[in-house]
């Protein structure tokens, strides 16, 4: 049968949906501030015979949209050849080996065959960020691991869920290897039903419209996004782009990682080769396949967000396989900054390349880093372990038409930091210090916008910080002629005294006590543009309102304010900018 327009409308919305009800159950059933109120979790829809992309939560992170497609193809894989039990209804598998599709280990997948008629009809998956896993340090983010065993617990796709049930030996390992294993019953729970919602309301939509509709509107709804991203492509001028982006250091060896990047567009097809990469490194900043790929793709979604999110959209991306760098880990590599951090890299860098391409619709380089702070102790008070996990938000870039957005989530999600009021309220902690952290934004025609900075003051106990952040070394990119947003900060301060980690933006370990403090500031965005070109009526805006000073107007941007009052001097300004 031809589906009709309408029909085929309202079931990729239907589809839609089930994810986002899948997304919204799991974060307000969740026990975790990270995924309760950060929502740190992803849900989807995947092919049984591939398990390749059908539909993804609208709220769900980006840097999901391919790794699950690779998990789910990999549990798939491993149940055909035995590697795995085969499934039976109501069975539910967990994973989070990064070998196997995945990210960093603190990513826990859930997949769960939904059937019909006795048979797979397709599988749901989510993930969602566990606060640990186990691992040398409180949070999992190991800055000097040289090991994927000293990050934490490495499961392969195992049924966590038979038949319904809650397998009590498979979870009393997974509690006997991790910090604080009480609380994660309700984060379990809560993944486990949000597969169940979805289940229920993808069963709905099947009985309404009857599966063999359904099947062909999935196929359909594949076609168009591949032939929706093959036009967009196709607009492109035909050349090769080239770009590079930096890691700050792999937390053990402290020499930058490089990320080369050249995007060959050829008709409708972009090829992307990070052939010149750095080789594998001994930290924890390497990058499994899936991320990569799927750092690509958030990347080209950021992009081209009219296409519709399905696998029919990467169809027309071929992404070469990076082997012998950095960007292409095989165990036992670690890799706890990959998700996070050097995802955001790769991103970065198909950003630098494209904005050749696209000027009117690629922006500066945004923030790109998570912001990770791991923080894990006792709390005297409540007679309790416990792990905060902090991510932070930062400037994006300026781009053709505005600058930059500020405070804005990761570039692989729409994660957004947890309220300091949860936060206070679930941990001995102290947030002395919470606002945007003026002058970041880098210098522009529109210039980027402002990251965060906060500080955060231990009120009980003893505790261990970690940090695997990044951009601490160089800021985010400018484009077209603006400035490098600033760079990341992080400054402890212990017994009356500062400490700046070496490696600026990663350090594991360090020991806190009540009265210490943790001090951060996150990146700004890229400028876009000359900054000499920028209107100078929005440099004394920016001025009136805090975001730089008077000093930093003249120096950044050209403009010189008169003395005494705050307006513009012209002439002043004028022979300034002339040079």
């Amino acid at each position: 049968m031809k589906l009709d327009a309408i029909t085929l409308s309202v079931l990729q919305a239907a589809l839609q949906q089930v994810c986002d009800e899948m997304d919204l159950t799991f974060s307000r059933a969740a026990f975790s501030p990270v995924i309760a109120e950060a929502n740190d979790r992803s849900d989807g829809i995947y092919s049984a015979v591939d398990g390749s992309l059908i539909a993804q939560g609208s709220q769900g992170l980006p840097v999901f949209v391919g790794v699950m497609q690779y998990s789910t193809r990999t549990v798939i894989e491993m149940i055909a050849d035995g590697r795995c039990l085969a499934p039976e209804p109501g069975d539910i598998y967990i994973v989070n080996d990064p070998y196997l599709g995945g990210t960093h280990l603190m990513d826990v997948r859930f997949a769960m065959p939904v059937y019909r008629a006795g048979k797979i009809f397709c599988w749901l998956s989510n993930t969602g960020h566990w606060p640990d896993i186990g691992g040398s340090v409180p949070g999992g983010f190991s800055a000097s691991a040289t090991a994927v065993e000293q990050e934490g617990l490495r499961l392969p796709p195992v049924k966590l869920f038979k038949k319904g049930a809650l397998d009590a030996e498979i979870y009393a390992i997974i509690c006997s290897n991790i910090r604080v294993a009480d609380q994660r019953i309700g984060d379990i729970r809560a993944q486990a039903a949000a597969l169940l919602i979805g289940q229920d309301r993808l069963n709905g939509i099947l009985d309404r419209y009857g599966d063999e509709t359904v099947v062909e509107a999935i196929a359909e709804l594949r076609r168009r996004a591949a032939e929706q991203m093959r036009a967009n492509i196709a607009a492109i001028p035909d050349g090769t782009y080239h770009s590079k982006a930096f890691v700050d250091s792999d937390g053990v060896v402290n020499e930058p990682l490089t990320i080369a990047l050249a995007v060959q567009k050829q008709g409708d097809t972009l090829a992307f080769d990070f052939a010149g990469s750095s080789k594998p490194c001994a930290g924890p900043m390497n990058s499994v396949l899936a991320t990569t790929l799927s750092s690509v793709y958030l990347a080209m979604r950021h992009i081209f967000p009219d296409v519709p999110i399905s696998a029919g959209a990467f169809e027309p991306l071929i992404v070469r396989r990076p082997e012998g760098t950095f960007l292409d880990a095989k165990y036992p590599r670690p890799v706890s900054g990959c998700a996070a951090e050097v995802s955001q890299r790769i991103a970065e860098a198909v950003f630098a390349a494209m904005v050749q391409a696209l000027p009117d619709k690629v922006t500066a380089a945004p923030a790109g880093s998570s912001g990770n702070f791991a923080l894990g102790g006792n709390d005297p008070a409540r007679g309790r372990d416990y792990v905060m996990y902090q991510i932070s938000g930062g400037g994006y870039g300026g781009n053709s038409g505005h600058d930059g957005l500020t405070n804005g989530c990761s570039t692989i999600g729409i994660s957004k930091s947890p309220p300091v009021e949860i936060m206070e309220q679930a941990f001995p902690v102290l947030y002395r210090h919470y606002a945007l952290r003026e002058g970041s934004g880098g210098a522009g025609k529109h210039r980027g916008g402002f990251g965060l900075a906060y500080e955060v003051e231990i009120l009980r106990g003893d505790a261990r910080a970690s940090f695997v952040m990044d951009h601490g070394r160089f800021g985010p990119q400018g484009a077209l002629g603006g400035k490098d947003g600033a760079v990341n900060t992080v400054t402890v301060f212990r017994n009356g005294d500062e400490h700046v980690p070496p490696h600026l933006s990663k350090e594991q370990d360090i020991a806190l006590k009540a009265g210490d403090r943790v001090r951060v500031g996150t990146p700004g965005g890229g400028g876009y543009g000359d900054p000499l070109q920028r209107d100078t009526d929005l440099v004394l805006r920016d001025v009136a309102l805090g975001y730089y000073t008077p000093e930093e107007a003249s120096t950044k941007f050209g403009v010189v304010l008169s003395a005494g009052e705050l307006a513009v001097d012209r002439k002043a300004t004028d022979k300034l900018r002339a040079g």
